[in-house]
């Protein structure tokens, strides 16, 4: 543990060290000789080292200058590409189509990673990733307890929950435990003729106001009149007086084809 170096809070930074939980991300991944693996935020290298025995190539993708070229230096492994870069801003397009993500991420990162991975032309086969343990499992949320989060990954991947990692297991401990989040991309769209871009239009709009019955948060998110609003939802076959997490990805699509 001495010889790690110093974690910076400002990049959510926090050195998983311990071998079994290492091996259970790695294994979550599903990677064969013939994969490419995209790597986020590979820090100190404890999970790269792993991922080069497997992978036909390793991308790791490092925002932190110092660990980018430490890292290039540490692991000598032919079939590693370190490249020092926001993964945000990084070209997915460029990677092989059905590469895999495995990766050990920043909290803070989530959300907008979550968005990016499942937005883009070239979606990974399988995304494994540790993230807070309470994310993950709004991420694989079901009926009763969707959000904006949950809707958004399942109607691009199928969702499920891997290994539980205990605070303590991390250097830094951070303040909250993690869990593994495994994604896999749906063979065949759910919705193929869906507009995307109208499609979240409405479902942001229904949870503008999560605490709202249907009827308000669709008539406040969209700026129509409750009435309209309600005859929506009636013709969808979705009670007006449901709360935004109780409607399955189903039922958003049903209201999305009255819409449309």
């Amino acid at each position: 543990m001495s010889d790690l170096p110093l974690a910076k809070k400002s990049l959510g930074q926090h050195w998983l060290t311990d071998a079994a939980t290492l091996q259970a991300i790695c294994d979550a991944g599903q990677i064969k000789p013939t994969d490419t693996v995209l790597e986020i935020g590979p820090g100190t290298g404890t999970l790269t080292e792993l991922l080069v025995t497997r992978a036909k190539q390793v991308i790791a993708v490092e925002y932190d200058a110092a660990l980018a070229a430490q890292l290039a230096g540490r692991i000598e492994a032919i079939n590693l590409k370190v490249v020092e870069q926001d993964i945000l801003t990084y070209d997915l397009t460029d990677l092989p189509t059905e590469y895999k993500v495995v990766a050990n991420i920043p909290y803070y990162l989530t959300s907008k990673l979550i968005r990016t991975l499942s937005e883009t032309p070239n979606r990974a086969a399988r995304v494994v990733l540790l993230i807070q343990k309470e994310v993950a499992q709004r991420v694989a949320a079901k009926p009763g307890d969707m959000s904006l989060l949950s809707v958004s990954a399942q109607f691009y991947w199928q969702v499920s929950l891997g290994q539980e990692v205990s605070a303590r297991m991390f250097t830094p401990p951070p303040k909250v435990d993690s869990q593994v989040l495994v994604l896999t991309r749906h063979a065949e769209p759910l919705y193929p003729d869906t507009d995307t871009k109208q499609f979240f239009r409405l479902v942001k709009a229904g949870f503008s106001a999560r605490r709202k019955k249907l009827r308000g948060s669709i008539s406040g998110g969209l700026r129509i009149h409750k009435e309209q609003a309600t005859e929506l939802l009636v013709t969808a076959g979705i009670d007006p007086n449901l709360r935004p997490q109780e409607l399955s990805l189903d039922n958003w699509h049903d209201l999305y084809k009255v819409i449309a």
